[in-house]
């Protein structure tokens, strides 16, 4: 690559990387944090989960198959991508491709980069920088480019409702299904809404705080999301009034988390999370296991449950909660996506599952 310029990310413990910057030039600091996932950038990149936050990807390449163009369904919903931008702070490389061959791609990770104005950094030991994260926890941090000076202020997002930066602003109609399907949106993958528009569904997706129990529907949904559930009481508190009616709810990721603070449990934040397409969880009471896509930093206390709840999934890499559901009535959440997008599909069966109960 020619006319490379220097950056370094430092890290809040003083620690710093030294790399080289791409995409977009200018200072910018969040919670650094990684993914070991393989592949899937654009759809990692787009996920509102990761507002806030300096991503670090794992995988030692970066950028060689592009980044597809922006195409949206007839109903709105992004085709390639899982929201319409770009959500992480910065990305942090160990190899930046500039060049880049795929069928789909349109430009390259850079140029999408500066587009939407998210600097990066490669050239980065990310290996070390990984084993940091997971010996001391995510840390705060700052990509700063050669030529910017460094004032020692870094925001911490978790401090911010990271939910309603995310949410969508007013309710928002797809599809005309025989089933109606209210979405929460707390920071909602499209792929979330391809999957319910596949399965004869009218969603109805609301903004975090709206008050969807003035709404006729068949089953309520609680998207994924980013940042701490105990920021969002009124959320926590429309879940709890919609849950004496007894319709069936599902929630994913911050879904499960506000389901189960809705239910009366606590949640508390993970050291450096699950960010990655290779999560093994197992089924509480079988031995059935399954591969899947996660991203989150927050988790729910399961011994906190009341009497009436249990734990449906459980992670098998640290013994964290991965699901819970209601031992008689049609209430359950995952914290894994079974949506994937990227990752594997093992679980999307649960979305069939919850349209089978409406």
């Amino acid at each position: 690559m020619e006319n490379r310029k220097k950056a370094r990310l430092i890290l809040a413990n003083g620690m710093e990387f030294p790399g080289w910057s791409f995409g977009y030039e200018g200072p910018s600091d969040g919670e650094v944090v990684f993914s070991t996932a393989m592949v899937g950038y654009p759809e990692s990149l787009t996920d509102p989960s990761y507002a806030g936050q300096i991503l670090c990807v794992t995988y030692p390449l970066v950028g060689n198959y592009g980044v597809p163009a922006e195409e949206f369904s007839p109903e709105g919903v992004s085709l390639n991508f899982e929201s319409e931008r770009i959500w992480p702070r910065g990305l942090v490389i160990s190899e930046y491709s500039a060049e880049y061959s795929h069928w789909e791609a349109v430009k390259s990770l850079g140029t999408w980069l500066q587009e939407h104005r998210v600097p990066g950094i490669w050239g980065v030991d990310t290996r070390a920088l990984t084993k940091v994260l997971r010996d001391e926890g995510s840390l705060l941090g700052k990509i700063i480019p050669e030529g910017y000076a460094e004032d020692g202020v870094i925001d911490d997002p978790n401090e911010r409702n990271l939910i309603a930066e995310v949410s969508c602003r007013e309710v928002i109609r797809y599809g005309s299904g025989s089933k109606k399907v209210v979405l929460v949106d707390c920071g909602v993958k499209h792929n979330i809404l391809r999957c319910f528009l596949s399965r004869d569904v009218e969603l109805i997706r609301v903004p975090w705080d709206y008050d969807f129990n003035t709404l006729p529907y068949d089953g309520l949904f609680i998207s994924n999301g980013p940042g701490n559930p105990a920021l969002c009481p009124s959320t926590v508190d429309h879940i709890r009034t919609a849950m004496a009616s007894e319709k069936p709810v599902f929630g994913i990721c911050m879904g499960n988390q506000l389901l189960a603070r809705a239910a009366g449990a606590e949640t508390y934040k993970l050291k450096f999370g699950h960010r990655s397409h290779n999560q093994p969880v197992r089924m509480a009471g079988s031995e059935k296991c399954f591969v899947t896509s996660q991203n989150h930093g927050f988790a729910v206390d399961e011994k906190t449950l009341p009497p009436d709840w249990e734990s449906w999934f459980v992670n098998m890499n640290d013994g964290t909660n991965e699901g819970i559901r209601h031992r008689t009535k049609p209430f359950f959440s995952v914290q894994f996506h079974p949506e994937a997008s990227s990752g594997p599909e093992d679980t999307e069966f649960l979305f069939d599952h919850f349209i089978g109960l409406l």
